[in-house]
């Protein structure tokens, strides 16, 4: 399918200079463009590349000159990543996105889908769960009884989505996720090893012998709207409450979030983070990849945590925070000095 450079160009909101009729079927990279493609050169990085492919237009920055660089037309821009986001939703395509239900899939009778429903093959689907128009699941997926999922949701292949979990509109979870598994909680008779460690900071009396009983999970995990999960992502169950994701919030993959934890309002969670059960997590918290949140703590709003930070008491509002154990930023850079520092200090000061 072709677009011309003045629909792109009105669905960017942007100015377009040149030739608006001219017709792109794809974006990309300037060096690898062909004469079909809208160029993306947002920096004089790629502007030089234009020379080595064969785009006839771009998307240069506002005030760059379209004309030097021989394109029949131009989209200028302010701000390359927004015009980004926007671009790649033009152009993207849905996978699987042909309305019908595979003839391989298997749907409880009590169950309504909605006339505009893509479903792949072997899709399992319980009984009274509720599907919102425009939804788009793919192969292999697995929904369990009493769920509701909302409109416009799109379903990756493999994932499983079990019973009675509550999910917003605008839903996007890509392969291999695993929505509503039982919460990692277990108990001892007496008072575990584990909670004398924590309490008295490490100091052990003695050892005991311990068997673990499972803490059966009550509750269910609700997902608010415009929410994107990643690949192989685990959100437990709650034990009484609800585990619960804030609207607009996305998580990167192969992320854990634990029971009963509260995620809040646009929040950018990455790569390989753990939040453990019993947390609380702010309104546009971002979380960098490999972190780790301690159980029963809040992270406030707006704090942001950068990669591999261990967060093991209460952040407070705002704070951005570095290193194992997470201390403010600029502390953490400091202790980073001296620690440097320490060999030649011991060297000078040895005699």
């Amino acid at each position: 399918m072709s677009y011309s450079i003045a629909e792109i160009a009105n669905a960017l909101s942007a100015k377009y200079v040149g030739d608006g009729t001219l017709r792109v079927t794809n974006a990309s990279e300037p060096i690898d463009s062909d004469v079909n493609s809208l160029a993306l050169a947002m920096s004089e990085k790629y502007c030089l590349d234009l020379s080595s492919g064969e785009a006839r237009a771009a998307v240069l920055l506002t005030g760059m000159s379209w004309k030097e660089f021989g394109l029949s037309a131009a989209i200028l821009i302010d701000r390359p990543r927004h015009a980004i986001s926007k671009l790649t939703e033009f152009f993207y395509k849905t996978p699987g996105s042909n309305s019908g239900i595979h003839p391989t899939s298997v749907i409880d009778k009590s169950t309504y889908v909605p006339k505009d429903t893509s479903i792949g093959a072997f899709v399992c689907i319980g009984s009274d769960v509720e599907i919102g128009f425009g939804a788009n699941i793919g192969s292999h997926v697995s929904i369990g009884n009493h769920t509701k999922i909302g409109k416009n949701s799109i379903i990756g292949n493999g994932v499983q989505i079990e019973e009675g979990i509550i999910i917003g509109d605008n839903f996007r979870v890509q392969s291999g996720s695993v929505i509503g598994s039982d919460g990692f909680s277990f108990v001892t008779k007496d008072e575990a090893d584990v909670e004398g460690v924590r309490k008295n900071l490490g100091k052990r009396d003695k050892l005991n012998e311990q068997t673990w009983l499972r803490i059966y999970s009550l509750g269910s995990v609700k997902i608010g709207d415009d929410v994107e999960l990643g690949s192989n992502v685990s959100i437990d169950r709650g034990t009484i409450r609800n585990t619960v994701i804030g609207n607009r919030t996305k998580i990167d993959n192969l992320v854990h979030v634990g029971h009963n934890v509260r995620i809040g309002n646009d929040c950018l969670i990455c790569g390989q983070v753990g939040i453990a059960g019993s947390s609380e997590i702010g309104n546009r918290v971002i979380l960098g990849g490999q972190c780790g949140v301690n159980d029963n703590i809040f992270v406030g709003d707006d704090v942001i945590a950068g990669g591999a930070t261990k967060i093991f008491t209460n952040a407070p509002k705002g704070r951005v925070l570095l290193g194992y154990p997470g201390v403010k930023m600029e502390t953490h850079i400091e202790m980073q000095k001296a620690l440097r520092r320490l060999p030649r200090f011991m060297k000078n000061n040895s005699k």
